[in-house]
């Protein structure tokens, strides 16, 4: 999977990133004072920029996360800003983090958009295999009602397959989007 995301094309990223942030615009999930959690895109991930605009033109507060241990696989999301402090950290796995200290636990947020290598319609997810998301969301696993913060995950269309190796501690999605649409997951097995 990560072989055919590297064979998209610059042209093709740059198209799918703004088909993603245009679906998302019919939404509801963005709004003034939404609290949106978003991943700054690495090369060749479906790209977030598009998105992270559409979030702060709407008035919602972007935050991205930020390693906090790479030993512990902790992590916690750090607000981005108005889009004007460009300036941040690139941390050893190749993400930019912004230079603030104004951070918010995953509980707060009110939509997290997850990165993925691959996802199937139960809302089972595959990512690079550290662990970051399972790990900072595994408070989801306690609650028996509403598990918020929405999980939606981010892909291409064909990183969507029939089926992805789930355990025990895995997180899933509420929503998958693709550069195709909102892809309805499995009521009755998510």
């Amino acid at each position: 999977m990560l072989k055919r995301r590297r064979a998209v094309s610059r042209g093709a990223r740059i198209a799918a990133a703004s088909a993603v942030a245009d679906i998302i615009a019919h939404t509801f999930w963005l709004g003034p004072g939404k609290r949106i959690g978003i991943y700054a895109s690495m090369p060749r991930e479906l790209g977030t920029a598009p998105l992270i605009r559409l979030a702060l033109a709407r008035g919602c507060e972007v935050y991205v996360p930020r390693i906090t241990s790479l030993r512990s696989r902790a992590m916690r999301f750090v607000k981005f800003g108005d889009g004007s402090n460009r300036g941040g950290t690139l941390h050893a796995l190749g993400m930019v983090e912004p230079d603030t200290n104004e951070s918010l636990h995953a509980r707060f947020l009110d939509t997290i958009f997850v990165p993925a290598v691959a996802l199937d319609r139960r809302g089972a997810r595959l990512g690079h295999g550290l662990g970051f998301y399972d790990r900072t969301l595994a408070f989801r696993h306690l609650r028996r009602h509403w598990r918020g913060p929405r999980l939606v995950g981010l892909a291409y269309s064909f990183q969507v397959v029939p089926q992805v190796p789930v355990t025990a501690t895995d997180v899933l999605m509420d929503l998958i989007v693709t550069d195709r649409g909102i892809d309805e997951l499995l009521a009755d097995e998510n």
